[in-house]
């Protein structure tokens, strides 16, 4: 068993940890398969495993959602393994080993969101036209980084939303963002038109565009932080699946990394499952979903909206009352909460 080194960090540091004394019973928490398994055999349940040794043993037609985020086209060293950037040619033929193979686990009515850079994008799609219904492109702001002296700052990537078919759900409702109000425009009567005045300010509610600059990467003050090189924000994620799924729906991820899909299935009332070869992954998986028992926050979204980046301070403050309620029921290791 690979127990990895803890890192020197701050006291206000708050990237979750794993320690000596506990890799090993975090990785007796997940699976492995070896033969055709049930929906029930792998519900809430974490795949310690390369996808390709399992792909063929999981149910047919039991995924309502599929979020994908997979080694993208680039040299990245993931735990142990390193992924090398090859052709886009090579790059597309990898993809769709994978992909036909896991749209066999897709109910009818599914949908799926692929995550993307750039560079690898047009692949991608290439890949899942061949497959699905592609309905559109989300580009989001990755703002992180301190940029490059000879080429535009790259900070963004991409998510293509397919569907198996016409017959797919989605939740508009669900994903509107509450804006600050820059012009507070009033009708005759002097009331607000179109916006809501508050004690935290002025907002407004807006329709999700396929352009999000509200997102926050990970970082080290914030609890759902992980040494994971590529970790996607849980806000993210809660995008799409309060979008694409509803209560009780099963959504799966093929490449879960730090388990950020399955963290946010769990806090949202979905079941779940995924893949992930890389132990270390796999241990601060399952450690975040234990978190998760006790602590249902996610950082941008409160009282069933999705707030603009820095805007309601009132949240921040709501998630350290709850941290440290948890805290205080000996809910959370209490490492965790510095």
């Amino acid at each position: 068993m690979l127990v990895y080194p803890i890192k020197e960090r701050t006291s206000r540091n708050r990237t979750l940890a794993i320690h000596e004394e506990e890799a090993i019973s975090l990785m007796q928490q997940t699976i492995s398969l070896s033969a055709q398994v049930s929906v029930a055999e792998i519900e809430n349940q974490l795949i310690h495993q390369n996808l390709f040794a399992c792909v063929d043993f999981l149910p047919s037609a039991f995924i309502d959602l599929l979020i994908i985020d997979p080694p993208y086209n680039l040299s990245k060293q993931y735990g142990e393994k390193k992924f090398a950037k090859t052709s886009s040619t090579a790059y597309e033929e990898w993809l769709d080993s994978w992909v036909k193979k896991i749209s066999r686990c897709l109910k009818q009515n599914a949908s799926l969101y692929v995550c993307c850079d750039w560079q690898s994008s047009k692949s991608v799609q290439s890949v899942l036209e061949k497959h699905f219904f592609v309905r559109n492109r989300i580009t989001w702001e990755r703002e992180k980084g301190r940029g490059a002296n000879a080429n535009w700052k790259n900070c963004s990537e991409d998510i293509w939303f397919c569907n198996m078919s016409n017959d797919y759900y989605f939740d508009v409702d669900a994903v509107k963002l509450k804006k600050k109000v820059i012009a507070p425009y009033r009708d005759t009567s002097g009331e607000p038109k179109d916006w809501e005045e508050g004690a935290n300010g002025n907002f407004r509610l807006t329709h999700p565009s396929n352009l999000w600059t509200d997102i926050s990467i990970p970082f080290w003050s914030m609890p759902e932080n992980t040494d994971h090189p590529t970790q996607k924000p849980e806000k993210l994620i809660a995008k799409l699946m309060l979008a694409s799924s509803k209560p009780g729906d099963f959504i799966f991820d093929p490449f879960f990394g730090s388990g950020t899909t399955c963290v946010v299935a769990k806090k949202l009332g979905r079941k779940f499952s995924g893949v992930e070869q890389e132990p270390e992954y796999c241990q601060m998986a399952v450690k975040r979903l234990n978190r998760a028992n006790s602590d249902k926050t996610i950082q941008g979204y409160l009282d069933g909206y999705f707030w603009e980046r820095n805007s309601f301070a009132a949240q921040k403050s709501q998630n350290t009352d709850r941290l440290e309620e948890a805290k205080t029921k000996g809910l959370l290791d209490a490492r965790a909460c510095k």
